[in-house]
């Protein structure tokens, strides 16, 4: 029987969207007649961790859906067991890099990656914890049905059903693959939490917007996808099922709406860089680079930003994470262009991948101060209430220059240790825990 992990990584309160999962969990092994093991990758205090255990334990169990829960504790026990096995250099560097002490959207989903091989998974399904299911006359769209459909299948076989879409346009051996990535996007609030410097200040909110598109876009292209950035699918709600098999591009896919084929993260990892966004789209511009088969679909999942959001610390933190992203972005953009130069042999060897990674960290890219000084100065020409954000940036100008490098470069030897990680992972026993949460 096939088995896949339905996972969500939080650090935040979310017994709903906990209860979501579940029921998407059971919809997914009633419909499709696979196993869905349920991984919640607990980052939160305490307390909250043992209120989402009992939440977790209070539903009676479902037939085929096996549910983990883990903290922080029982996660870092495992990947040590892991590093240690692979026998690779410096584990304890690794170990810190997978489970910082930092926010990372990276990292948390590397985890799940290696988690799901140890459960003995052919593919991540990926929620978060401040989204939530569109409804259809009362019933909850479930992605995990369009996922299911497709992921890991091959592309011709998918064609079938859906129609082969832009499936041509990947090469003449794209039916023989299998479907790497199925996604869709999100209604509801703007992705990145921008809205409020839109309405306060159009024009600093293209020129941060501006700073995350490649630097060769078109003027008249640029306006357009300024206009359109972290707007997801917009207002739209879902009345009925479409999809698109072919090579899905980056934007069109939310990270809280998307399956991932061992395939593909079976690879390459997502780069574990602490206190920024966006990273973990990493894998999104693998698969498309190297002309792997997706399908995108648009049962789209509602976003919400959390009230934690508009307090003064949740903005200072927010808008960090966001500048950070911003000035990776300029190395980011260069690493993708030459893995579109690499094309479909960019999987071929793995270290072939790592040379690229550690080629844009060498990079003395001049362009690093210039970002970082725009996004300061955009922050400050908002007023006194954002002022603590360019304040915070110009303090740790420093840091986060030598870190737009550093980032890279630990993902670089992430990247090395994976294949022996992942074989690790997968020789451990299936639990990837003591014990799962009672149920």
């Amino acid at each position: 029987m096939r088995r896949v992990c339905l996972t969500l990584p939080t650090n935040r309160a979310c017994a709903p969207a906990l209860l979501g999962l579940l029921d998407e969990a059971a919809y997914g092994a009633r419909e499709f007649g696979v196993e869905v093991e349920v991984l919640v990758l607990d980052s939160a205090s305490a307390p909250v961790v043992a209120e989402h255990r009992r939440v977790l334990g209070g539903r009676p169990a479902a037939p085929g859906v096996n549910v983990h829960h883990l903290d922080e504790d029982a996660q870092r026990a495992v990947l040590a067991r892991a590093a240690a096995r692979a026998g690779v250099p410096d584990p304890d560097r690794l170990l810190g890099l997978l489970l910082p002490d930092a926010v990372s959207y990276g990292a948390c989903t590397d985890r799940a990656f290696l988690l799901a091989e140890a459960l003995g998974c052919t593919s991540v399904h990926r929620r978060d914890s401040d989204s939530r299911y569109q409804l259809l006359h009362g019933a909850p769209v479930f992605p995990i049905h369009q996922e299911l459909a497709a992921i890991g299948l091959p592309a011709g076989e998918v064609a079938g059903r859906i129609g082969r879409g832009r499936l041509a346009r990947l090469g003449p051996d794209a039916a023989e693959l299998p479907v790497a990535v199925v996604g869709a996007s999100f209604v509801g609030e703007l992705s990145v939490d921008l809205a409020e410097i839109l309405a306060l200040d159009p024009r600093a909110h293209g020129e941060l917007v501006g700073l995350a598109l490649p630097p060769s876009t078109p003027a008249l292209w640029r306006e357009q996808a300024i206009r359109e950035a972290f707007r997801g699918a917009g207002t739209e709600p879902f009345r009925a099922d479409r999809a698109q098999l072919g090579a899905v591009a980056p934007n069109r896919i939310d990270m809280c709406n998307l399956a991932l084929s061992r395939e593909l993260y079976g690879r390459v990892p997502l780069p574990p860089a602490t206190e920024t966004i966006g990273t973990d789209y990493f894998l999104l511009h693998v698969a498309q680079h190297a002309a792997l088969p997706g399908v995108l679909h648009n049962r789209h999942i509602v976003n919400f930003h959390t009230g934690e959001r508009r307090t003064d610390s949740g903005r200072l933190a927010y808008h960090l994470r966001l500048a950070k992203f911003l000035l990776l972005s300029g190395r980011l953009g260069d690493l993708y262009a030459a893995m579109a130069a690499t094309g479909p042999a960019l999987l071929a060897e793995p270290r072939r991948l790592a040379a690229l990674v550690r080629a844009a960290a060498a990079d003395p890219a001049p362009d690093d101060p210039h970002r970082l000084t725009s996004v300061e100065h955009a922050y400050r020409r908002l007023g006194p209430a954002w002022a603590p954000v360019a304040d915070a940036l110009a303090a740790r100008r420093t840091r986060l220059l030598h870190r737009a490098r550093t980032d890279l470069e630990d993902f670089a030897t992430l990247l090395d240790a994976w294949p022996a990680l992942l074989d690790a992972a997968g020789s451990a026993p299936r639990t990837p825990a003591p014990a799962p949460s009672s149920r």
